[in-house]
Order: C-alpha cells, then sequence, then structure tokens
C-alpha cells in the first residue's frame, strides 16, 4: 500500500506532475495504431488515455494511484472525450485475453519478476493484429537523473525486453538519448528504451 500512497501524495496537486500532453513516443507511433480498444497501464494522471480517446479509441485507463485516475477523469471531461477509469494493482489486474488493440506502458517500471509476469500478460491480452508501445527509462537514466527510479533493478534495456515480448513482432525495439519534457516530474535529456510491438495475426509456426 506505500507505494499507492506515494503516488497519491504525488499527484495530489492542482498542476499535472507529467503534464496533460502525450508521450511523444507514443504520439509518434500513434498514427500505426489500430484504432480499437486501447489500455493504457499505469497511466498516471491519464494523459496518454486522453490523447488516444482524441484519436477515436475506446480507453481503459489503469493506475495504482485513485487521485492520478481522478485527475484523467478531470483531464478527459475538459477535453470532451470519454474514457473507462481503473483503480488497480497491476500485481492482480485481469488483462483478459485477446481483448486490446492496443496496450500502453509510458514509464512503468516495475521489479523484473512482476514486469515479466506482466509482459506475458499483455501478449495474451492482445487481439491478433494488436500493438504493445512501450517507453522506459535504461540502467544509463542514472547518470542523467532528470526522473524515473535511482533503483537500477527497475530500469529496462532492448535485451531484457526481447525474451519477454517472444510472442509479438518488435517493429521498434531502440535504445536512444532523447530530451525527455513531460511536466516537472520528467525533465531533460534522457535514456530510453522504446518498443512497438505487434501480435501476429496468423499462429507461430504454421
Amino acid at each position: 500500500m506505500g507505494h499507492k500512497n506515494r503516488w497519491d501524495e504525488r499527484y495530489a496537486t492542482d498542476d499535472y506532475v507529467f503534464g496533460t500532453d502525450p508521450n511523444l513516443f507514443l504520439a509518434e507511433v500513434a498514427p500505426r495504431l489500430r484504432v480499437g480498444r486501447a489500455l493504457c497501464i499505469a497511466d498516471g494522471e491519464g494523459r496518454n488515455s486522453v490523447f488516444l480517446a482524441e484519436r477515436g479509441f475506446t480507453v481503459t485507463a489503469m493506475d495504482a494511484s485513485a487521485v492520478g485516475m481522478q485527475k484523467a477523469t478531470r483531464l478527459a471531461m475538459a477535453r470532451n472525450v470519454g474514457m473507462t477509469t481503473q483503480v488497480a494493482d497491476l500485481e492482480s489486474y485481469d488483462f483478459g485475453d485477446a481483448r486490446w488493440d492496443v496496450i500502453v506502458s509510458i514509464f512503468c517500471h516495475l521489479p523484473p519478476e512482476l514486469r515479466r509476469r506482466v509482459h506475458a500478460r499483455v501478449t495474451a491480452a492482445l487481439l491478433p493484429g494488436g500493438a504493445f508501445v512501450l517507453e522506459a527509462y535504461t540502467p544509463r537514466q542514472i547518470e542523467y537523473a532528470t526522473g524515473g527510479p535511482s533503483d537500477a533493478t527497475l530500469l529496462v534495456t532492448v535485451d531484457d525486453l526481447r525474451p519477454e515480448l517472444a510472442g509479438l513482432d518488435l517493429q521498434i525495439a531502440r535504445e536512444v538519448v532523447r530530451d525527455v519534457v513531460e511536466g516537472r516530474g520528467h525533465t531533460g535529456r534522457a535514456s530510453v528504451v522504446q518498443i512497438l510491438a505487434v501480435k501476429p495475426t496468423e499462429p507461430r509456426g504454421r
């Protein structure tokens, strides 16, 4: 519960800690995504969910912070879009099977064992042809100190992610240094991993 309360406290402010604009990588790949049902996990104050809702997706935003999800609802109302919010923990969240056209994970940093389980569930939860969009900090981010966890075990590389997403086709899998300017929570040069992975429409090995 401590983790959840920490984010409730962080989001308990009138401004949006990570801004109200979408993540730049998500915005870059959005034209490649099939419009349909989208799930944004650990979406904080809802900026990425609202962006997809504005593009015509049927969006579910989930986060462990009730305060964050309340702010997501306010942002959606201000932008005149509808979406569903769920306060839930990724330890026990039911992704469903073959349910989503898009799943988005932006700066969701998890302990390795939980991350592997979540990514296995993501793979199962995507519809054939559905896409997984991820951006996260790499271990090099600790040198930049412009956002993200200070615990290196929560940071990831492409090599970490490849086996975890083995059921998907990696269309983008890269590590880059870029300027991340997303509210006061993330500002400055940063080392990130970016993934666009698509579930095959035909079963493997046929």
